[in-house]
């Protein structure tokens, strides 16, 4: 009897099967992909980020955000003392990384502050740039788009690909 009911089971499924198979389907036509493409999936993944950075910004208008042609934006919430890093100067920050979902990916040490060479290091170009506009003790949040951060990959851990990042940053000491 077991037989006879899984035979006529596999028998119904083998008749939807070949009922729901589509013989007039065409073969696909590759897509020729160009520059112009590149560009302008660029230019909306951008569009994208600038809209989601905006809403983010907008539910924290007391936030003094100043924003450079690059697309960073950063406020100085407290001020420091001093010069501001120069290329080749070694600095010491504390930083926690957030995506704009408020989210922790990363967070350094209390005793443990992290050490880049200023635009001589692999860190984030958004950190690299913003940490210019800071003099040692001042604190401030960086926020940027991907492609000032880790782009269309990510980090492969904790950030996702194309996310903008929120860096709250402190500038410790410049060497």
């Amino acid at each position: 009897m077991n037989f006879a009911i899984n035979s006529s089971i596999g028998c119904i499924l083998f008749v939807l099967f070949l009922v729901s198979c589509d013989t007039n389907l065409e073969p696909t036509k590759p897509v020729k992909w160009t520059k112009e493409n590149s560009a302008k999936l660029g230019e909306t993944l951008l569009f994208e980020q600038e809209i989601d950075i905006k809403l983010y910004l907008k539910r924290r208008p007391d936030w003094n955000i100043q924003e450079t042609g690059t697309g960073l934006r950063y406020w100085i919430y407290e001020e420091g003392q001093g010069e501001t890093p120069l290329e080749g100067q070694t600095v010491s920050i504390d930083l926690e990384v957030r995506l704009l979902d408020d989210s922790l990916c990363y967070k350094s040490e209390a005793n443990d502050p992290y050490e880049f060479v200023v635009d001589k290091s692999d860190i984030e170009s958004g950190i690299q740039e913003g940490i210019k506009y800071l003099n040692k003790g001042a604190k401030a949040k960086l926020i940027f788009p991907s492609h000032l951060g880790h782009g269309l990959v990510g980090d492969l851990d904790k950030i996702p690909p194309l996310q903008a990042l929120v860096v709250d940053i402190h500038l410790k000491d410049i060497r």
